[in-house]
């Protein structure tokens, strides 16, 4: 240990350390490995910085913060690009919410399209969509990146704006440590992020088989393009196109949220405090004089003063936090608990009564289709929160009262 809250997780033979924010908390060796495996490569540095709900992702690992110099590695970023959380705090207070929350859940769940494939679309698309699209540019900005690659697919564009998706998305009501409610949520850039990052994931592989590498690359998912190819200056605008996309799709999901709760609860005013931002994304950024590309695989910006959101599981708390800036981390935090369990560990090892006791205090769904989401399949958030004390302060800690699962 040193006189910072990390660990330095050595990468054998690799001259770029591992700074790792995992005091008390578990560190699974597939993680470990891959964390090797991607300090190994020459561009990757001057460190890799790991965040407390780290755990083993396809590609790169979930919950690091990886700066590369003059490349970019579009597995590490992923499949759902920009994939972040917003919430907005009310005026409401929690005496204002009914005692039987399951009719709010059942209108939330009818407002906003939930889950992945057809039913997870908008039927009939809003206006306010289609507006939305035009713009902001975001419509005009996939055309010109199809120009160029015209296998990338616009046709879930419009259908998927403001739609919350799958797996680990969720929409739900928080009481705060002063009873006041909130409104958060948790998606990304749906399909067409998702098509965008399988495409250029792909071509990066083929790339990769025509490259004459001076190291070995450990594993074919870490295949990057180079600053000055032109698919590297794609990927940047595509990939921008994405998170910009997720951030619109979260602002959409929570005006028809805001919208349909205004209609079945007391009037009530937004207050200041909201927070929109992404942890899955690449960006730009200088670090120790040095202009480097940062891609945070589940870890959130945290400069200082910057609000942020950590959301625990289903059944337990969430945190709003302030950064402090912490230039190891790159300034990061985490991005949530964490997984202890694979989504097939969890399925199997959960069972529903187990599910239903952990979520008792939450109006959500009890059934099979969300165990893998249980809170026994993640870390341990007051764990995850204790090791990353000198990244963040907590602002409001939030308890939910309402979560609907895509």
């Amino acid at each position: 240990m040193n006189g910072h809250n990390y660990e330095l997780l050595h990468a054998e033979g690799s001259p770029t350390p591992i700074k790792g924010w995992v005091k008390g908390v578990p560190l699974d060796e597939g993680a470990h490995r891959q964390l090797q495996n991607i300090a190994g490569i020459p561009f990757v540095g001057p460190w890799v910085a790991v965040m407390p709900d780290v755990h083993l992702g396809k590609g790169a690992t979930v919950g690091s913060v990886i700066p590369t110099r003059g490349a970019i590695i579009p597995a590490a970023v992923g499949v759902d690009i920009g994939c972040g959380m917003a919430a907005v705090r009310t005026t409401l207070r929690a005496d204002q919410l009914p005692d039987d929350l399951a009719p709010i859940r059942a209108s939330l769940e009818r407002a906003i399209p939930v889950g992945n494939g057809r039913g997870g679309e908008h039927w009939k698309i809003p206006d306010s969509i289609g507006t939305r699209l035009v713009d902001s540019g975001l419509e005009a900005r996939l055309q010109a990146i199809r120009a160029r690659h015209p296998k990338i697919r616009p046709d879930k564009l419009d259908k998927q704006l403001g739609t919350l998706g799958g797996g680990n998305h969720f929409i739900e009501l928080c009481l705060d440590e002063a009873d006041q409610v909130w409104v958060m949520l948790h998606s990304g850039s749906r399909g067409t992020g998702n098509l965008i990052g399988t495409y250029f994931i792909e071509l990066a592989r083929r790339q990769l088989e025509k490259r004459v590498l001076g190291f070995h690359l450990p594993d074919q998912d870490l295949a990057f393009f180079m600053e000055g190819e032109p698919l590297f200056e794609d990927y940047v605008d595509a990939v921008s196109w994405a998170q910009d996309y997720a951030r619109h799709n979260r602002e959409a999901m929570m005006s028809r949220v805001l919208h349909d709760l205004r209609h079945k609860l007391p009037k009530f005013q937004l207050e200041k405090m909201a927070v929109n931002c992404h942890h899955n994304y690449v960006n730009r950024e200088t670090h120790f004089g040095e202009e480097l590309l940062v891609t945070r695989k589940g870890a959130v910006s945290a400069r200082a003063g910057e609000l942020g959101i950590i959301p625990g599981s289903m059944g337990t708390r969430s945190y709003i936090v302030r950064g402090k800036g912490d230039a190891d981390s790159f300034h990061s935090c985490s991005h949530g608990a964490g997984r202890v369990m694979s989504r097939t560990q969890a399925k199997q090892q959960i069972t529903l009564k187990q599910h239903r006791e952990a979520t008792a205090h939450v109006e959500c769904r009890k059934d099979a289709g969300v165990v893998d989401e249980s809170p026994a399949a993640y870390k341990s958030i007051d764990a995850v929160m204790a090791a990353q004390s000198d990244l963040v302060e907590v602002v409001h800690t939030l308890r939910q009262v309402v979560c609907i699962k895509g």
